[in-house]
């Protein structure tokens, strides 16, 4: 069941980067870094993911100072085919013209992603290798979870700007909220899952 959780969890997270990036007002730096690098190198949005993943594995098992967690490319190569595949599909489906729907757009891209990262993230099985960095310098700087995910947004932002990747007042409000949605989600999914999961167990 905890497993079930795991995909469902990386797919409604998949879902909420898809709708910021067709809301066109700028995505997670994060996401913007993905998507400038499939733009100007080419590869697809989620074979990004991958590759970042792996680099990121490296960083994190360096901070660690343990061995790579390599589960995590799992975890990566999920949520870069969910990417993909909700890119794909919504292509078509979604592409809003006018700046309220592109604002509403966004705004439930930037819901489901809190929402998402919040379910896999409680079965604490192989996060997302940013994620695990956002949990390391928690840990490191014994601050808080919105701390942490600020400081990496910060330093993706910087790399996004470097490939051009699509930057707007969208970016800057991921880097103010995104934090926060996931810290207000975190103990409310984790009731809900937690419940559900003990009662299937029962």
């Amino acid at each position: 069941m905890k497993y079930v959780f795991f995909v469902l969890g990386i797919l409604i997270l998949t879902l909420g980067i898809s709708l910021t990036i067709q809301s066109d007002l700028g995505t997670s730096p994060f996401d913007a870094l993905l998507v400038g690098l499939s733009i100007n190198v080419g590869l697809t949005v989620g074979s990004w993911e991958v590759i970042m993943a792996l680099i990121l594995i490296c960083c994190n098992s360096f901070l660690k100072r343990q061995r790579p967690e390599v589960v995590g490319l799992l975890t990566a190569f999920i949520t870069g085919i969910g990417i993909d595949i909700w890119l794909f599909l919504l292509h078509d489906l979604i592409t809003p013209e006018l700046w309220y729907s592109k604002v509403v757009c966004f705004g439930i891209g930037l819901v489901v992603i809190g929402l998402g990262t919040a379910t896999y993230l409680h079965t604490n099985f192989a996060p997302i290798p940013v994620d695990r960095l956002t949990l390391i310098i928690q840990e490191l700087t014994r601050k808080t979870i919105f701390f942490s995910r600020t400081f990496i947004y910060l330093v993706f932002l910087i790399m996004a700007l470097i490939f051009n990747g699509p930057i707007g007042v969208g970016t800057l409000l991921t880097v103010c909220l995104g934090g926060l949605i996931l810290n207000y989600f975190m103990p409310s999914v984790g009731k809900v899952l937690d419940r559900i999961l003990i009662h299937s167990s029962t």
